[in-house]
């Protein structure tokens, strides 16, 4: 038996197949994309992009899996590719240590996008990237400030509720003239608690559930087609 016997039996082998022959981008490896990036090296994706410029800090230990205290002050990517090759070495991962913004030149084309990112202005780039190129793509709204997994939902952005971020994601993309897509928020108020330099508190349980969530959007959109 293989590392993804368990997979062929659940999905079977031409599923299996098909994860392993194409190819996800995930753009953010922190609290969210690093679940997301963890799901897809485990069920068997082959290829995977991984996008982020930012390095790893004692203070993303409670929620990110990529940060540990033996990775403090290394890039994101270059822990995230290890660790990926250390669950599958055949995985061809392309670690691209950048901001995402709107000059940002990708020179692949995957099958599926996966936008675990924080900054607007980014997200919104992503978005028309992804639109520009018709490739399908899954978006996290606000995790942090949230306690509750069970109120965690995947829906259009058009349908989004409670969430601040996805309210104000909402208007810029209708000045952008961006369809509506798919995303993962919470219903749950957030909490009113806000540390210096406006940080928020964050909990791995629903940080985790977002990048599990989007993770199993993308498997599911790669077997579909």
């Amino acid at each position: 038996m293989d590392r993804f016997h368990r997979t062929r039996l659940l999905l079977g082998d031409e599923a299996t197949n098909k994860l392993q022959k194409s190819t996800v981008m995930i753009v953010g490896c922190g609290a969210v994309g690093s679940f997301a990036i963890e799901a897809l090296a485990r069920i068997g994706v082959g290829n995977l992009i991984i996008i982020d410029f930012d390095k790893v800090e004692e203070s993303n230990i409670n929620r990110q899996l990529f940060a540990l205290d033996s990775t403090i002050g290394k890039a994101k990517v270059d822990v995230a590719k290890a660790r990926i090759l250390d669950i599958n070495p055949c995985i061809k991962v392309q670690a691209l240590n950048l901001f995402f913004d709107e000059n940002s030149v990708i020179e692949y084309t995957p099958d599926v996008v996966i936008d675990a990112i924080d900054s607007v202005d980014s997200k919104i780039a992503l978005y028309s990237w992804c639109q520009s190129r018709r490739i399908p793509f899954i978006s996290s709204m606000g995790a942090a400030r949230k306690t509750d997994p069970m109120q965690i939902k995947i829906a259009k952005l058009s349908k989004t509720t409670v969430c601040p971020l996805a309210a104000k994601i909402r208007k810029l993309v209708r000045t952008k003239s961006i369809p509506d897509f798919d995303v993962v928020y919470s219903t749950e108020t957030p909490d009113k608690n806000v540390g210096p330099c406006k940080t928020f508190g964050s909990l791995i349980t629903v940080t985790g559930t977002f990048g599990l969530l989007m993770a199993n959007y993308a498997i599911k959109n790669i077997v579909k087609h």
